[in-house]
């Protein structure tokens, strides 16, 4: 092989020059159960056959949904992609009737499933889609396993067909449709070439710091239908790592010591939840302990990068490592050395503080539209520096128009919007892709966000207010779980706020406060309203007296994905949680 030009090209250069005998792992039955490269490609081609013999044509559209990332799901991108089809994969959170959307939409013929609950939502909907057959990965009664393409794909007379096929998909075909999970209105599907995507994943891998020799262990547990996590595991095909897919979200912990991973991808959220558990763990220590954990935190926020703050304060945190951050280490396995973090602003706190405890965080930038990776930080040749997302990627060439807008031009950028050439006209301006993100690029050519462009509103006293500062900064509380920014067409900005339950049951118990501790209880009560107006009042100290946050009312509940608060790559659905609290509005504006 000479070139890579397309995405089932990097499993055949895994192959030819890093094979590895663990380079798929799912656990099954509660062991990890590895694959080599040899028998993926040799499961991805009987897969072919198998779909060739159910008369898929170049261009079928064929949809995956997935609970987690598994084994199966890479076999079947493959499979697909090598006979000229597209594969479709969806968020398996959404609603049955955003499946029914897409489905029809994209005009797909063939459904793969994970488990019962997804197979529950598709067979809800099947009857008014063209899906014509639907398989399952997991053993489900009255419903097809995939197993059966094994077998129907079995004889091998017809690869000389699927050799055809691979050797007539362009680079740039269309591979994929994507429907992002738009914060309003129905998913937008995004076409991205072979070329699109595996463009960004060569551009991109240079900045993975992967370690030289050894075997290198990654954890994924991020979305395989989102883009960002789905580019990564190519990277990680293209180094010949091995790729362990974590049970679940709530399994990471435990799948990271299992495991010991070198390197994985994180969303901000997840880092903030991580945190929140390790605070609430100090909280629970007493005397020198306790200030121990709270002396070695501070020492993290003051990070810098290179040694920068002297040899002092490098020998204080050689001690605070020995101390406090080896064990934040181990509950991760010990060998986490980066966390690669995407698809949301990032606290520069919370990087500082990772970074600091021998987990350094690279935060990266990109859409959906861009396959995804525009700028993203590696530590190596100086090219990290808190509070930015890194430099620009090779061959990518980020512009910022006169109204700060974040425009973008490159091999990475989208074929279109599907069926919708109206939508796609409205955001390109020649190659360039407006991707509505505000931002700037400093003086050593580092590219920060500084706000989203439809998010950013005016009171109506006409001053502009980027709601995302002021979020990420009041998010740092650990009394505030969620929290989003109102105030368009008002006299003030105002906030509405999810506390965090499980921090406020933890403080209501260590104080010995007398006050119920359900979520209702706790969204109502006065003394945890006055304890969040100190955490207010202390982040409104670095704005403007415009900016402030005047008025706040916190709910009684947990935003989540599945109450349609947040999309599944964990943005707040603004216009969802505006109309969900619409009594709350009226009480900041209008009691």
């Amino acid at each position: 092989m000479t070139e890579i030009k397309r995405l089932f090209d990097f499993p055949y250069y895994q192959l030819e020059h890093k094979p590895n005998d663990s380079a798929l792992v799912t656990k099954y039955d509660g062991k990890w159960t590895p694959m080599s490269t040899q028998e993926y490609l040799d499961k991805a081609n009987t897969i072919s056959r198998a779909l060739l013999k159910l008369g898929i044509q170049k261009n079928d559209k064929i949809a995956l949904i997935s609970s987690t990332n598994r084994t199966e799901w890479n076999i079947m991108d493959i499979g697909i992609l090598q006979v000229g089809a597209q594969n479709i994969p969806i968020y398996p959170t959404i609603s049955a009737e955003d499946y029914e959307y897409v489905l029809n939409h994209s005009e797909s013929t063939l459904c793969f499933v994970s488990d019962e609950e997804v197979l529950e939502k598709v067979n809800k909907i099947k009857s008014k889609t063209s899906v014509k057959d639907v398989y399952s990965f997991d053993h489900i009664e009255g419903c097809k396993h995939y197993s059966e393409l094994f077998e129907l794909g079995k004889d091998s007379t017809n690869q000389i067909e699927v050799e055809a096929r691979k050797d007539n998909v362009k680079p740039e075909d269309l591979a994929t449709i994507i429907y992002t999970s738009g914060t309003t209105g129905r998913p937008k599907g995004v076409m991205l070439s072979h070329w699109n995507i595996t463009s960004n994943v060569l551009d991109s891998s240079v900045r993975v710091p992967l370690p030289p020799s050894g075997e290198t262990r990654v954890l994924s547990f991020l979305p395989i239908c989102h883009i960002f996590e789905r580019v990564l595991i190519y990277v990680y095909q293209y180094a010949g790592t091995s790729i362990y897919f974590a049970e679940a979200l709530d399994k990471i912990g435990d799948n990271a010591k299992e495991i010991k991973p070198n390197l994985m991808s994180v969303v901000p959220r997840l880092l903030e939840k991580v945190f929140d558990k390790i605070m609430l763990k100090g909280e629970e220590l007493s005397g020198i302990k306790k200030a121990l954990f709270y002396w070695a935190v501070r020492l993290g926020e003051q990070w810098e990068p290179y040694k920068a703050n002297g040899a002092w304060y490098e020998f204080k945190l050689k001690i605070a490592n020995a101390l406090i951050f080896s064990k934040w280490r181990d509950a991760l396995g010990g060998e986490l050395g980066t966390m690669v973090s995407g698809s949301a602003a990032l606290q520069p706190r919370l990087s500082r503080i990772f970074c600091a405890a021998g987990m350094h965080i690279m935060e990266g930038y990109g859409l959906t539209e861009t396959s995804p990776v525009v700028s993203v930080g590696m530590y190596r040749d100086e090219m990290f520096k808190p509070g930015t997302v890194g430099k620009p990627i090779a061959n990518v060439e980020v512009k910022i128009a006169e109204d700060d807008e974040i425009l973008i031009k490159g091999p990475n950028v989208m074929m279109g919007y599907y069926k919708d050439p109206e939508k796609t006209a409205s955001v390109m301006t020649g190659d360039y892709f407006h991707t509505g993100d505000k931002g700037m690029i400093d003086e050593d050519g580092f590219l920060k966000i500084t706000g989203r462009k439809k998010e950013m509103f005016k009171t109506s006293g006409g001053k502009y207010i980027i709601p995302t500062l002021l979020e990420n900064d009041l998010k740092q509380s650990l009394f505030i779980e969620q929290v989003m920014v109102i105030g368009e067409g008002e006299k003030m900005p105002a906030a509405i706020i999810q506390p965090n339950f499980d921090f406020i049951r933890d403080w209501i118990e260590h104080k010995g406060h007398h006050i119920g501790t359900s979520d209702t209880e706790i969204a109502t009560s006065e003394l945890v309203i006055n304890r969040i107006q100190k955490e207010v009042d202390k982040y409104n100290k670095r704005f403007g007296k415009w900016e402030q946050i005047k008025r706040f009312e916190l709910t009684p509940e947990v935003w989540s994905i599945d109450q349609g608060h947040l999309t599944p790559t964990m943005k707040m659905k603004r216009s969802v949680i505006r109309e969900k609290y619409d009594a709350l509005y009226e009480k900041i504006y209008r009691a």
